[in-house]
């Protein structure tokens, strides 16, 4: 998802900078309905991230924590939207510490979304060798 959206903003950038608007703060002329399958994907993504995490907990657990580790399940998503708001802080702050118009700037047609999305790709690609990691050591829970 976040591969396509890099593919996707290269190839505004490739549109802005081939028109000349480059300068100027004005919209590529490209339609925004390309950007619709990378939502959809997202949306699809959490409805079965939140599903089958909470199903997980709820069978895994022991009787007496279900609500709990349930509850804990949802935090943890929670906790993961403050960290991509944090992550994004820290790449604008970085890329802006040398008065250049960084990654993320005001004017989109200036910087370089496209490297924060191939940065998120990268850290997604890592998070699912986590995973894979931790689930290959998972032994079932089978006293219910």
């Amino acid at each position: 998802m976040m591969v396509y959206a890099a593919l996707l903003e290269m190839k505004r950038l490739a549109i802005v900078q081939s028109s000349g608007l480059a300068d100027h703060n004005v919209a590529a002329p490209m339609s925004i309905l390309w950007q619709t399958p990378a939502y959809f994907l997202q949306g699809v993504a959490e409805v079965f991230c939140c599903i089958g995490m909470s199903q997980f907990f709820y069978d895994q657990a022991p009787d007496s924590m279900k609500s709990l580790c349930s509850a804990l399940g949802q935090l943890a998503i929670a906790s993961g939207a403050y960290l991509n708001t944090f992550v994004l802080g820290v790449v604008t702050m970085v890329t802006t510490s040398s008065g250049a118009p960084g990654w993320i700037p005001d004017n989109l047609n200036e910087g370089h979304l496209d490297y924060f999305f191939w940065m998120m790709a990268t850290l997604s690609l890592l998070n699912l060798a986590v995973f894979v990691h931790s689930s290959t050591r998972h032994r079932e829970n089978t006293a219910s």
